[in-house]
Parts: C-alpha cells; structure tokens; sequence
C-alpha cells in the first residue's frame, strides 16, 4: 500500500461503489425479482403464461437510494480493511526454505473474508430494504416511494432490518474468498503475459484496465459458484419484511385494545361491570395466546430449511440456480467496473501527490 493513504482507499471505494450501484443496479433488481417466491403471482400473465414485461421492467431503480447510503462507508471500511489485513499478514509472513508459510492465495482469501464481515454489518439493513422495495408494486396508486413503504414495515422492530446478516455474509464470504485469490493470481498472469511480449506500458489505463478483466472474470465463476446461497439469501431479506409487518400488525392490535377511555388523571372512566368484563376477556385472550406460543412457537425458517423447499418445489438447477446467468453477467460488468475504478482511483490520487505506487500494489 505504499504512496496509498486510507483516505485515498476509502475515496476510491466509495466512488468505485457509487459508480457501479448506478449503472448494473437494474440488473440487481431483475435478478431479485427472478428470485423471489413471488416471481409467478406477481410477474406472469395468468392467461398466457407469458411474462409480463410491462410489470417486471417497472421501477428498476427502487431502493437504489439506499443502498448508495451504505455502500459508500461499507465499501470504504472493505477496502480499508482488505488492504490493512492484507498488508499485516504480508509483512509478517515467515519464511521456510525461500517460500513464504502462507501462500498468498490463503492471505488474500482471510483479507477478503475477514473485510466482509466488517462490510456486511454496515450494508445488511440497506440490502434488507433495497430488496424489499424493488418488489413493490409502484403501479398501485401508492404515492409512497417504494423505499420508503419498505422502512415503515420495520417501524415498530428495527432490529429486524439485521436479520439478513448471517445470509449476507454467508453468501459474500465464500464469494469473495472465491473472487480475491482468483482476481489477484489473473491479474498477475496478464501483467506478466504482457511484460513477456513487451508490451507492457505500466499507465493507469492499462493497470485500470487489467484490473477490471481479471475483477470480472473472477466475479463471474464466484456468482455462479454461489447462486444457490444468493437464493436463500434473498428468501429470507423478503421474508423479513413480512415478518416485521406481522410484528407491527399484532403491536397496534394489543394497544388498541388497551385505549379505554381515561379521565384528566389517567384513570379508567368504564364502569365497574365494564371494567371487570374488559379484564376478564383480556386476561382470557392472554392465556389463550400464551398457550398458542408455547403450543406453537415463532419460529422463523432458517437457511437450509428454505434451501430444501426450494429444492422440493422446483429442482437444484431451477431453483437454487435461479437468476444465476443474470447474477453472472451483472457481476462480470459489475465487478470489473468496482475493481477496475478502485484501483485506478487509488493509483490516481497517490500520483496526484507525486507519490510512487509499487508494483505489488497494483
């Protein structure tokens, strides 16, 4: 990381990631809709069985504002993190016999996965409601922006918005621990591939443009890699608004049933018949939703639970694989768009300075 500052490193990433959520995001709300339980109901002509395009290509920016919120702290604190852990782990790598004790891909896979656990903490709300609104119907007469229909089903239990988290970091950690090493062993390949023929020029184009194919490439084979676990993920983010609208639904139910009219001091004016019958009806229907939760708890489906009912409704290549080409295609020009402007963003900022980028670093 030498010439290289953390500012520099979270400028570049927040730019690389700016740039990018505006360009493929519409691609990242086809593929959400493709994925979704609802997908059939919701896009398909009942009458033809034909796809309803006028439906399914509406609105294929909505929830793109927040998702541009946190990606630019999520994608800084990836970065800075990533080139931190990378850089330690380098600088204190032994060596056994001319060989360094871990290869780089191992270093480059623990950077990566250890910069997405600390990049998904940030991101998991912002991914909750971006996948949640790029369902909704705008075409209703709702005047509400989607987004922010999405944030009011999490107004009574916030928490709920980091119920994602584990599907989140579960899908990115094997695919960046997928993508890192191969991106970084490609890009070393075609630098030596071109100073082999002589054609290496060493300009911020030509590193940006390295950079960008072997980013794409290695996103491409990672997605693929990790389409079935995409799927799950975006099951449970659209279940957690459901889940959080139930949440809120049965909150306004308990407290209107507690809005008895009340004097200036607070006190009930009910009679006394009235005010017995109250609480004897409410102490009745307590006990019998206490008996429901213990005879049927709240249990909310996990990962490998709504793994296997997609496999039994629709098959392994069909189901779990769903939107995989779409997820492909769109991290091939994604990834190589992030990647490709990072690094040329960072070079460019330390050459500003007259600063020197090593070899190694780009």
């Amino acid at each position: 990381m030498a010439g290289n500052t953390s500012t520099d490193i979270l400028v570049a990433g927040a730019f690389a990631a700016f740039t990018v959520d505006l360009l493929v995001y519409p691609l990242d709300t086809l593929k959400t809709r493709f994925q979704s339980p609802d997908y059939n109901r919701l896009y398909l002509d009942k009458a033809t069985n034909a796809v309803n395009k006028q439906v399914l290509f509406r609105g294929l920016y909505q929830g793109v504002g927040s998702v541009i919120i946190a990606t630019l702290p999520s994608s800084g604190a990836f970065f800075t993190t990533y080139e931190g852990v990378k850089s330690t782990f380098s600088k204190y790598n032994p060596t056994f016999s001319g060989s360094p004790l871990l290869p780089q891909p191992i270093i480059h896979s623990a950077a990566s996965s250890i910069a997405e656990l600390v990049s998904c903490a940030i991101l998991t709300p912002a991914e909750v409601i971006k996948q949640n609104a790029q369902m909704v119907d705008t075409a209703k007469g709702d005047k509400a922006n989607a987004t922010l229909q999405t944030i009011a089903k999490f107004r009574s239990n916030p928490l709920a918005l980091w119920r994602g988290y584990t599907a989140l970091a579960g899908r990115n950690l094997p695919f960046t621990a997928l993508q890192f090493p191969i991106f970084e062993r490609l890009k070393q390949g075609i630098k030596k591939h071109r100073e082999d023929r002589g054609t290496r020029t060493n300009t911020l184009l030509e590193n940006g443009l390295i950079t960008a194919a072997s980013a794409g490439s290695a996103g491409a084979f990672a997605a693929v890699v990790t389409t079935p676990v995409d799927v799950v993920k975006t099951r449970i983010m659209l279940a957690a608004a459901s889940s959080a609208a139930e949440d809120q639904g049965k909150d306004t139910k308990s407290r209107s049933k507690s809005n008895a009219p009340v004097d200036a001091m607070g006190r009930s004016v009910q009679s006394k018949g009235e005010g017995v019958k109250n609480a004897l009806q409410n102490s009745k229907e307590g006990l019998k939703d206490a008996i429901q939760n213990v005879a049927k708890p709240v249990s909310r489906k996990g990962s490998i639970q709504i793994a296997r009912e997609i496999i039994a409704d629709q098959g392994v290549i069909k189901g779990l694989f769903r939107g995989g080409a779409l997820r492909a295609v769109w991290t091939l020009i994604g990834s190589g768009l992030y990647l490709g402007v990072y690094e040329s963003g960072r070079v460019y900022l330390a050459q500003r300075r007259g600063e020197d980028i090593d070899d190694e670093d780009i």
